[in-house]
C-alpha cells in the first residue's frame, strides 16, 4: 500500500483548483441506468470512486468513456441494454455508494440484485430506508445470500418519511419515482447540495421535480427519460479541507472553481476560530490563517449544518487552536478513530463517546501513523503539514477515494509530501 511522507513546518501559499465532487459525480452516473441514450457528464474528478462505479457499470453491460480535461474529466455513459441486473459483492464492498444502482435499475429493467454493503470503519450506515422506501413504491424485496432483490413490474408513487436524514437513501428513491406511476412525495430528504445537483439533472433528463434543495419534494413519474449533458459542482469538502488547510498552517490560500454558498457552515467556524475568509469574484475564496487560532466547539449536522465530513479536518485544526475544543459527531457512532493518531503526534484529546474535548495549542511532532478512512486521512495530512519533523501516513489508499491527487496539489502550494510507492 502506497503511504505519504510528510515533511511539516511550512506555511501554504498559493492557488488551488477544487475538483468535481464526487458524491455529486457518483449519483449523476448510476442516473445513466435510467435511460437508453447517452449522458455526458462533465468536471468528474479522477479519483478510486469514479473507477469503482465505472467497472460496476461495466459490470452491468454499460458503455462509458473518458476524456481527461485540464480540470477534471468528461465521462460519456450510454446504458442501451442491461446484459446483467446484478452488482456483484466483489464491486460494492469497495464503495458504499454502490447501492445507488439499485433504485435506476430496478425503476428502468423492473429487477435489481444488488450486494449488501457491509460494514463500514466509520460505524453502521444500513439501508433499511432505501429497502422501505421501494417497498412502499410497490417493489417485492427479498434478502438472499448478502444480496437484496428487488422486483416490480412497474413502481407506483407513494408517499415516504424518511425517519433520519439519508443522502444516499433520497436519491436511491428519488431516481426510483422518476419512472414510476403517478405521484411520490419525499418527506425529511436530504437537502446537501449533491442531492439537489442528481435532482437537476434528472429535470434536465426529463424528469419532473418539485422542491429541489428542500426537505420536501414531489416527483411526478414519466413514462421514459432522455440523455444529457451536465456539470458536476464542486467539492465542498476538498474546498473544507484546503480552507482547513490555510488555518492550520497558518497559510494564505486562493481557492478557484468553488461554490461559496455550499460551505458557509464551514467558514462560519473557520471564521470563529480566525481563519479569514473572504470572496474573490463568483467562485473564488481567499483563506488567510491566523498567527493563533482560537478554539470553538462543533456539533456535526445535516446539510446546511457543519458536515461530517470534515469533523476530522477540523479536529486536526483545533490541536492548533488556543484553549479547549468541543467536538461533537451527531452523524455516525465511531468517527473518532483519527483521534488516537493525532495522540500519536503529540495531540491532547479526549473521546467519551460522542464528544471530543480537544486541548492546544498543541506542538505536534512527526510520527508513523494510520488513516482509518477517507476523511481521517485527510485529517492526518492537515496534522501532518502543521507538525515538525516527517510523518509517514500509512493507507493512502483511503484517501485516494475522494481527493484528486491532493499531495501533487499541496506540492504546488509549497508543502512537502511526496507518495511512497510499495515495493
Amino acid at each position: 500500500m502506497d503511504r505519504f511522507l510528510v515533511q511539516g513546518g511550512r506555511p501554504l501559499e498559493g492557488r488551488v483548483t477544487i475538483s468535481g465532487a464526487k458524491n455529486a459525480a457518483l449519483p449523476a452516473m448510476a442516473a445513466a441506468l435510467l435511460t437508453s441514450e447517452r449522458m455526458v457528464l462533465h468536471n468528474v474528478p479522477r479519483v478510486r470512486d469514479i473507477g469503482t462505479m465505472r467497472s460496476l457499470l461495466d459490470e452491468l453491460g454499460v458503455d462509458s468513456s473518458v476524456t481527461h480535461d485540464e480540470v477534471g474529466n468528461t465521462l460519456e455513459i450510454q446504458a442501451v441494454r442491461l446484459l446483467n441486473s446484478q452488482a456483484p459483492y466483489e464491486l460494492v464492498k469497495q464503495m458504499r455508494a454502490s447501492i445507488l444502482v439499485l433504485g435506476p435499475l430496478l425503476a428502468r429493467f423492473a429487477e435489481a440484485r444488488v450486494s449488501l454493503p457491509g460494514g463500514c470503519a466509520i460505524g453502521a450506515r444500513p439501508v433499511n430506508l432505501h429497502l422501505k422506501g421501494l417497498e412502499k413504491l410497490g417493489a417485492t424485496i427479498d434478502l438472499e445470500h448478502g444480496y437484496i432483490h428487488a422486483r416490480a413490474s412497474r413502481l407506483k408513487g407513494a408517499a415516504f418519511y424518511f425517519d433520519t436524514v439519508s443522502v444516499t437513501g433520497t436519491e436511491n428513491l428519488m431516481m426510483a419515482a422518476v419512472l414510476a406511476e403517478g405521484e411520490t412525495l419525499l418527506e425529511n430528504a436530504a437537502r446537501e447540495p449533491e442531492v439537489e445537483d442528481l435532482a437537476t439533472l434528472l429535470v434536465k433528463m426529463g424528469a419532473r421535480i418539485e422542491g429541489m434543495g428542500t426537505d420536501c419534494l414531489r416527483i411526478h413519474g414519466v413514462g421514459a427519460l432522455h440523455g444529457a449533458e451536465h456539470r458536476i459542482i464542486p467539492d465542498r469538502i476538498e474546498t473544507g479541507t484546503f480552507l482547513t488547510a490555510a488555518g492550520v498552517t497558518g497559510g494564505r490560500l486562493i481557492l478557484e472553481h468553488v461554490e461559496p454558498a455550499h460551505v458557509t457552515a464551514v467558514m462560519a467556524k473557520l471564521e470563529a476560530a480566525g481563519v479569514r475568509i473572504v470572496p474573490s469574484g463568483d467562485h473564488e475564496l481567499i483563506a488567510t490563517g491566523p498567527q493563533n487560532l482560537r478554539a470553538a466547539d462543533v456539533t456535526t449536522q445535516e446539510y446546511p449544518g457543519f458536515p461530517t465530513d470534515m469533523q476530522a479536518q477540523y479536529m486536526a485544526l483545533a490541536t492548533q487552536a488556543q484553549g479547549s475544543s468541543v467536538i461533537t459527531e451527531t452523524i455516525f457512532e465511531n468517527r473518532y478513530l483519527h483521534a488516537l493518531e493525532l495522540v500519536r503526534m503529540g495531540a491532547d484529546i479526549q473521546v467519551e463517546g460522542r464528544q471530543a474535548v480537544v486541548r492546544g495549542r498543541t506542538a505536534l511532532s512527526g510520527a508513523p501513523v494510520q488513516a482509518s478512512d477517507l476523511r481521517a486521512s485527510a485529517s492526518l495530512v492537515l496534522a501532518a503539514l502543521a507538525a515538525s519533523g516527517e510523518t509517514l501516513i500509512d493507507r493512502v489508499y483511503h484517501i485516494d477515494r475522494g481527493y484528486e491527487r491532493i499531495e501533487e496539489k499541496l506540492v504546488k502550494i509549497g508543502a512537502r509530501i511526496r507518495r511512497v510507492l510499495d515495493d
